[in-house]
């Protein structure tokens, strides 16, 4: 025991040269470990060491060079937006049993206690990196933690996702990568602003905040906008060998869910004559069964016959 004392000290002591939260990061994840190990959570549900990208490792990419691969234009229109269009919320991108809020929570919460169905987090610390404040969260109280999606689902849209197909942006909103659990107040200030706009009040975590962001944008190809590009840029000076943030995650960049853009949906599927004319404006199917041996499966939104007691998932395609 005395032996392992030394070494954790020696890692603590290694560790003050790099950004300060990195180090709260490993502490809380030795924390959550040691908390869990006589859980009855499912194996499927563990998640990897997050990654750690404060100081200057030898070979890695720094942030500023990165960022100087970005392209840089200006903003698209936000016509079209929606936050459907990025997919059900906190969908099971990576098919563990376990929806991403409640991954990513049990992922940074120390001490978190975990519900009977080994998913749902009841409750655990938080020390928040935007803020710098500790927050001692339990479920049912939503004004304590939101999850933030550090390249905001706006500023992603108005540079390039907007072109993207659903089963990307989807990937993209369910990325740890982009996931951070912090304050709901600051989140909400934040909104859909980009580092031009926004930063953490805590400026020891800035350099590290605009280095995920940069990675985000290099991993699923978003461009950067000037305003953008420069303050990300001031940012970095005093920290201008920051390392590039790691995906040590690894998500793919689609989900393969089967799930349908609302926006096209609603465009492709329209009742027309041509459709209704396969069952008549009345068409109506008590249950899978009756629309399989009509032939009329799958039935998405808009079909004739289409109903919600069709579509057990929600995703806008019923008897798939």
């Amino acid at each position: 025991m005395k032996f392992k004392h030394v070494v954790v000290g020696a890692v603590l002591v290694v560790s003050i040269g790099q950004c300060g939260y990195d180090s709260d990061v490993v502490a809380r994840a030795q924390d959550r470990d040691a908390q869990r190990s006589g859980s009855a959570r499912p194996s499927a549900r563990a998640t990897p060491t997050p990654p750690t990208s404060g100081g200057h490792e030898a070979g890695r990419a720094t942030t500023l060079a990165a960022l100087h691969g970005l392209p840089v234009k200006g903003r698209a229109p936000m016509t079209g937006y929606d936050r459907d269009r990025f997919g059900p919320a906190w969908l099971d991108a990576d098919r563990n049993g376990c929806d991403t809020r409640n991954d990513i929570l049990g992922h940074y919460l120390r001490q978190a206690t975990l519900e009977s169905n080994g998913c749902v987090v009841a409750a655990g610390l938080y020390e928040d990196p935007y803020t710098g404040s500790a927050i001692d969260y339990w479920r049912g109280d939503g004004a304590l933690i939101d999850i933030d999606h550090v390249v905001s689902l706006g500023n992603a849209w108005a540079t390039g996702a907007f072109g993207w197909p659903i089963r990307k942006r989807a990937a993209f909103a369910n990325d740890p990568l982009n996931l951070l659990p912090t304050d709901a107040g600051a989140n909400r200030q934040k909104g859909d602003g980009d580092a031009a706009t926004w930063l953490p009040a805590n400026r020891s975590y800035r350099c590290e905040y605009v280095s995920r962001q940069v990675a985000v944008k290099v991993k699923y190809g978003l461009w950067v906008t000037l305003p953008e590009k420069e303050a990300i840029q001031r940012v970095l000076a005093p920290c201008d060998r920051q390392a590039l943030t790691t995906d040590e995650w690894g998500a793919s960049t689609e989900v393969d869910h089967n799930i349908s853009d609302p926006t096209v949906a609603a465009n492709d599927h329209a009742p027309t004559e041509a459709s209704g004319a396969r069952g008549g404006g009345s068409v109506h199917y008590d249950n899978c069964d009756e629309a399989r041996a009509a032939g009329a499966t799958p039935v998405r939104a808009g079909d004739p016959g289409y109903g919600r007691h069709l579509d057990g998932d929600g995703d806008g395609t019923g008897c798939e």
